[in-house]
């Protein structure tokens, strides 16, 4: 495995690769973003530094920095600084509404900022992405490593997803697939591999967890599973005891998580445990990347044989493969001694890579780095070149990768374990 002077070489390569595309970048802009004459511009990352996602979170944003020394903090000819920002407040331990409308004021009055990665929760996205796209000198860019929510670039809920696009121009975009098809990928799994007759649906009542347990339901219900309840749990409930006596009274044999681990995650799985059995005895455990990731999760003994979607490939997965991935991470251990946490970090990096490459084609204005995106050609990062080991390609008409990959995970001996990749239509 590649370390050192050739992860280096290979992210320099990519950068070079990226500069080659540059239809612009010589600093002429007068606004959205860069001084007239200036080649220094700012991305961000918007994520949640406190709380269940902190380590995540944190992982992300070392390997994104990395990423940037490795390819000289350059995209085309402009010279490239991050900034981060925490949309979690202590308080909440985790995204918080008020945090994430701030942030999305605090980028646009940033002025030499031109785009974001993040956020890593669908329903912060959806508060920042109007006022974003309302910037004077913009729209202005944001590109997600984990949004899964289809009503970010879909019709999927009222309204949905114009609404988030006052001006009628889009601007956000992401690089992994949508909940709609990680349900269908969860259903064919439960259906196909665990055997499931009866299905239980919890949801989180989130923006992301209604949504995927939406999808979820849907297609097993299309498959011949039989839903046999479907409920929100109250992340602020103190044990879920009552909640898996009424799983248990329905006849389910697998309970479906359709959330995130940040909503009190680790307490439904210790209950459902409690009440119901071994993940993998007679009522099954399933959940989407809403709990991919956690370090927390993984050390409850409870945990053990649930199985997870995640919308992506996992690094157990891009380091068996070899490539872009696999060096890069190799670079992170060798720096920091480590893995990172879970798969998102590397998505991350993906998503950095489309606003480099957009970067690279722009006049270094937040107008400019946005068309580069959505308009023309759009944005695509070869596969040998993408840290996903995946071809990258953004759809110009809505913001949506072309890649559907999802993978299922099983937890065993305090890790996510690669199962299967499970394809979708």
């Amino acid at each position: 495995m590649a370390r050192g002077s050739l992860a280096r070489a290979t992210a320099i390569g990519i950068a070079a690769t990226l500069a080659l595309t540059a239809c612009g970048g010589n600093g002429g802009g007068t606004g959205g973003g860069n001084e007239a004459g200036s080649k220094k511009l700012t991305i961000s990352t918007d994520l949640p530094l406190q709380g269940t996602s902190a380590t995540l979170s944190d992982s992300t944003n070392k390997m994104i920095q990395l990423y940037l020394d490795q390819v000289g903090n350059k995209a085309g000819d402009y010279e490239i600084t991050l900034k981060t920002y925490d949309d979690a407040t202590a308080a909440k331990g985790n995204w918080d509404d008020a945090a994430c409308a701030k942030n999305a004021t605090d980028h646009v009055a940033n002025t030499n900022e031109v785009a974001v990665m993040g956020t890593f929760n669908s329903g912060c996205t959806k508060i920042e992405v109007p006022t974003l796209n309302q910037d004077s000198d913009g729209p202005m860019l944001i590109v997600s490593h984990s949004n899964t929510n289809p009503g970010l670039t879909k019709a999927w809920e009222t309204g949905e997803p114009n609404k988030y696009y006052p001006t009628s121009t889009r601007n956000f975009a992401r690089i992994v697939t949508t909940d709609d098809y990680q349900g269908q990928a969860a259903a064919a799994f439960a259906y196909n591999d665990l055997k499931v007759k009866k299905a239980y649906v919890l949801n989180d009542n989130q923006t992301y967890g209604l949504g995927v347990a939406k999808s979820f339901a849907e297609a097993a219900s299309k498959l011949g599973i039989e839903v046999v309840g479907q409920q929100s749990w109250d992340a602020k409930q103190p044990n879920y005891t009552a909640l898996f006596q009424s799983v248990k009274a329905s006849g389910a044999d697998m309970v479906y998580l359709g959330g995130s681990y940040e909503s009190n995650g680790g307490q439904l799985v210790k209950d459902k445990v409690s009440v119901l059995g071994a993940n993998d005895g007679s009522i099954k455990l399933l959940a989407p990347d809403g709990f991919s990731g956690f370090p927390d999760l993984l050390k409850l003994p409870q945990s053990a044989g649930m199985n997870i979607t995640f919308a992506g490939l996992t690094q157990e997965q891009l380091i068996k493969d070899g490539g872009a991935g696999a060096k890069l991470l190799a670079a992170y251990k060798a720096k920091y001694g480590k893995d990172p946490e879970g798969s998102y970090p590397l998505y991350g990096v993906a998503a950095v890579q489309v606003i480099l490459a957009a970067i690279a084609k722009s006049d270094g204005t937040r107008k400019s780095v946005n068309d580069a995106v959505f308009t023309g050609g759009g944005i695509a990062i070869p596969a040998d070149q993408s840290v996903t080991g995946r071809e990258v390609k953004i759809d110009p008409s809505t913001g949506d990768t072309t890649a559907r990959d999802i993978t299922v995970e099983v937890v065993k001996d305090g890790q996510e374990t690669f199962v299967k990749t499970q394809s979708v239509q």
